[in-house]
C-alpha cells in the first residue's frame, strides 16, 4: 500500500460466519488494514458432525467452499478496490479452536470477531465462541459489536 510502516499489527485474522455480526468485523479490519498497511485473513469454519469420518470432513469442506464462495468472492472484490491485501480461508472444526490454532500458527497479530447477543442460558451451556477465543488466543483479540 503506501510507505506507513506498521511493525505490530501486520496480519490480522477475521472470524467470518456470513452473519452482519462477522460482515462488521470484516469492515472494521478492512478499516485497519487502511491505517496499518495490514493484510487480512477472512477465516470461515465449517462444523463437523460428531463424530465424522474423513469423508464427512471433505464433504463439509466442499459445502463450505461452495456456502461462502460467494461472500468471499464481495469481500475479496471490495478490498481489491479499496487497494487491500485479503485473503480467504476455510477450515473444519469447532470455530474457537480453529480460530485459536489459526492465529497461532499462521503468524496472526490480531483476531477480529463479529459478537452476538446470546441468550444467558445459551452462553452458560455452551459458551460464546468470542469469549473461547478471547480467553486463550496468543494474540489480541478485537470484539466488533
Amino acid at each position: 500500500m503506501g510507505a506507513r510502516h506498521n511493525p505490530y499489527f501486520r496480519k490480522l485474522l477475521v472470524g467470518f460466519d456470513g452473519s452482519p455480526e462477522s460482515e462488521k468485523a470484516v469492515e472494521v479490519a478492512m478499516q485497519l488494514s487502511e491505517c496499518l498497511d495490514a493484510t487480512v485473513v477472512v477465516f470461515a469454519v465449517a462444523q463437523l458432525p460428531k463424530p465424522a469420518t474423513r469423508v464427512e470432513v471433505q464433504a463439509i469442506l466442499d459445502d463450505a467452499r461452495e456456502h461462502y464462495k460467494v461472500a468471499f468472492e464481495k469481500l475479496v472484490s471490495s478490498a481489491k478496490e479499496r487497494g487491500l491485501d485479503m485473503k480467504t480461508e476455510i477450515a473444519v472444526g469447532r470455530p474457537a479452536e480453529q480460530i485459536i490454532y489459526r492465529a497461532e500458527v499462521g503468524g496472526i497479530d490480531m483476531v477480529l470477531l463479529g459478537h452476538r447477543r446470546t441468550s444467558r442460558f445459551t452462553k452458560l451451556v455452551m459458551g460464546s465462541i468470542s469469549e473461547h477465543v478471547l480467553k486463550h488466543a496468543s494474540c489480541p483479540v478485537m470484539i466488533v459489536g
